[in-house]
This record gives C-alpha cells, sequence and structure tokens, in this order.
C-alpha cells in the first residue's frame, strides 16, 4: 500500500518539476525579448535624434538658401532698374 501513495506524489512532483522548469524558460525567453526590445529602443532614440538634428540642419540651410535667393532678386531688380534709366532719354 505503501507504494500506491507514493507513484501520486512522485507524479505530482514531476509535474511541479516541470510546470517550474517550463516557468523557468519563460522568464528567461522574456528576460531576452525585453533586453532586445530595450536596445531597439535605445537604438530608435539615437536615430530619432540624429534625423532630427539632420533635419534642423536641413531647416537652416534651407532659410539660408531663401534669404541668400531674396537678396540675389533684389540686386537683379536693382540692375534691371539701372538698365531701364538708361534707355529712358
Amino acid at each position: 500500500m505503501a507504494t500506491m501513495q507514493q507513484q501520486p506524489e512522485v507524479d505530482t512532483l514531476a509535474n511541479l518539476e516541470e510546470r517550474i522548469q517550463r516557468a523557468v524558460a519563460l522568464v528567461n525567453r522574456l528576460r531576452q525579448e525585453k533586453e532586445t526590445a530595450v536596445r531597439e529602443l535605445a537604438e530608435t532614440r539615437s536615430s530619432l535624434s540624429q534625423s532630427q538634428e539632420e533635419n534642423q540642419r536641413l531647416s537652416n540651410e534651407l532659410d539660408g538658401m531663401r534669404e541668400e535667393r531674396r537678396q540675389v532678386r533684389e540686386r537683379i531688380e536693382r540692375l534691371l532698374g539701372h538698365i531701364d534709366e538708361l534707355g529712358t532719354p
């Protein structure tokens, strides 16, 4: 009779051991996934920062070109005004 009672206990222990091993494997997998996600987040933030810096640089460059175009337009208009003065008697 003692062996009949030991068998369910052994099955219960084996079942518990299997469940614990699966839980440990799941925790390890989740930790790896978290590390990967944290690393990807850091890379994405770095990329975002670089993109924002590039965007700012290009915006400043565009503003500079617009100002330069405005100045060139004014100079050309002045030159055309001088040419018009030459043609009037």
